[in-house]
């Protein structure tokens, strides 16, 4: 069974595209006020057992928060996982209402800017340095000087997948080497009960020895509320919705996107019950992936 990790997408931030993330944040989104907060969930997490956590640069000062939590607790680097990716960057100037939030950018320049900033704020305790929402379309898995200049950054590497055509992408991944060794060790992707299309693929990562992590295991909340979408889930979905990733074989880490502690606490029940892949508690609510997409698409940072 995968173990859980905490992914820090809403919490470095002021606004990210999750149900009700405004609401659970609340009104102030001073620098101070998600400091805090911030530490304060990294701080129930550890105490709930989880020991991995993943950052980006995107995700406004996550890296720098991690590093102040990782630092103010002395928590030693082998005492934990810490993965944090590159190829956005946050351009909403800490505000909710910005037009634009990220802008991606996948070359070898871009790399070339932010792994240094990752490396001096993650440096001792960064285990996975990730292409953050790799897609054919970027680019990253045709760019050869990217790719010798990640094999040199002497920690693995490995890719995040978005879009209706992740388990392409991560097909094309596979056969990436540098010099005859292959370039990723690892995969973060989107599993949930809505958007399950890359199962396969990431079994057959899995297979080839890869580190399979699950993001998005509650479809950015939408497993985690009742509702028609989650009617066969029972009164708590978000604890049925993470079993369910839990469950599935090729899976190593499934992170939680918890915005508050008691988020996080909820969540953590997903440890407590034993399940399997073929688990019929659950009846699997899967759309078409190129609606799921759209509908993600269409969700509003808050």
């Amino acid at each position: 069974m995968a173990v859980l990790g905490l992914g820090l997408a809403a919490l470095g931030r002021p606004g990210y595209l999750t149900v009700d993330h405004g609401a659970a944040i609340g009104v102030d989104r001073s620098v101070e006020a998600l400091r805090k907060h911030c530490l304060e969930v990294c701080d129930a997490a550890w105490a709930g057992g989880i020991r991995w956590f993943d950052a980006a640069r995107s995700y406004g000062r996550a890296e720098q928060f991690l590093s102040e939590w990782l630092t103010g607790r002395g928590v030693e680097p082998d005492q934990i996982t810490v993965s944090s990716k590159w190829g956005y960057t946050y351009t909403a100037d800490w505000r909710v209402d910005a037009a634009v939030h990220e802008v991606k950018d996948h070359s070898a320049a871009a790399l070339a800017r932010q792994w240094p900033e990752t490396e001096a704020l993650l440096g001792p305790w960064l285990r996975l340095y990730q292409v953050h929402s790799a897609t054919v379309e970027s680019g990253i898995l045709d760019d050869s000087q990217a790719h010798v200049a990640l094999a040199g950054l002497g920690v693995p590497v490995g890719l995040s997948l978005s879009g209706p055509d992740q388990s392409e992408a991560l097909h094309r991944a596979l056969s990436i080497d540098v010099d005859g060794t292959p370039l990723f060790s690892a995969v973060q992707a989107t599993w949930n009960l809505l958007e399950p299309s890359a199962g396969t693929a990431l079994a057959e990562a899995k297979s080839a020895g890869w580190t399979v992590i699950v993001k998005e295991a509650l479809a950015n909340g939408r497993l985690a509320v009742t509702g028609p979408a989650t009617a066969a889930l029972g009164p708590r979905p978000d604890v049925t919705a993470l079993a369910a990733a839990l469950a599935q074989p090729w899976a190593d880490v499934v992170l939680l996107g918890a915005a508050t502690v008691p988020q996080l606490r909820s969540n953590l029940a997903a440890l407590d019950g034993a399940a399997s892949s073929d688990d019929d508690r659950w009846v699997t609510p899967a759309v078409d992936p190129q609606t799921y997409w759209r509908q993600r698409a269409a969700m509003e940072w808050t």
